[in-house]
């Protein structure tokens, strides 16, 4: 079996990669993502996960690099995680009622074939309109501050999605369908 190493040091990720019972390795990325440039967020996400594969691809001589990148998107705006308690009120009351996109970015680097596959999943979350007192008791969990749109569809933020289309992997920030279907290009047999 090939080696497969995940560009991330997130313990979402490596939770949800051994999902799919392949044996891997952590190789985090030290890329420094750069959120200013005014491209459309489908092209940035997967320029970020390349970014973090290639840098984790750099210190490799062999294997598959897998890495991702993800955003929380309303209209064009991009919500990432909030700095304060007061940042986190503004996010939860502007996706209040609305339709959020969830856009990854997936990418894999075959170091061995010298093969790199881009790939970009999108899902969508429907918040429900939500209360002052709603809000508060969220930002009370601490769960919004270090989730990206302010709320977390895995946690206590569950009562907060009306509904969901899409990978719910992807939307946690690891698209496994799409994942397993370049890695069997890649020769990897998943399943």
């Amino acid at each position: 079996m090939r080696k497969i190493f995940l560009a991330s040091s997130s313990p979402r990720r490596q939770e949800l990669l051994s999902k799919l019972n392949l044996p891997f390795e952590v190789v985090p990325s030290n890329y420094e993502e750069d959120m200013t440039k005014e491209i459309p967020p489908d092209r940035l996400v997967r320029l970020l996960a390349r970014g973090k594969a290639r840098s984790a691809a750099n210190r490799l001589s062999s294997g598959i690099v897998i890495a991702a990148d993800t955003f929380v998107v309303l209209g064009n705006k991009f919500l990432g995680k909030p700095k304060s308690v007061l940042e986190a009120k503004k996010m939860l009351q502007m996706i209040s009622g609305k339709i959020v996109k969830i856009i990854t970015g997936l990418v894999l680097i075959d170091l061995d074939k010298r093969k790199e596959i881009c790939d970009v999943d999108t899902a969508e979350v429907k918040i429900k309109k939500l209360s002052s007192p709603e809000i508060s008791n969220y930002i009370k969990t601490k769960e919004p501050m270090d989730k990206a749109g302010a709320f977390a569809v895995q946690g206590v933020g569950a009562a907060l999605i009306e509904w969901s289309r899409g990978d719910y992997h992807g939307i946690l920030g690891l698209p496994l369908f799409k994942l397993a279907k370049n890695l069997r290009k890649l020769g990897i047999k998943v399943l």
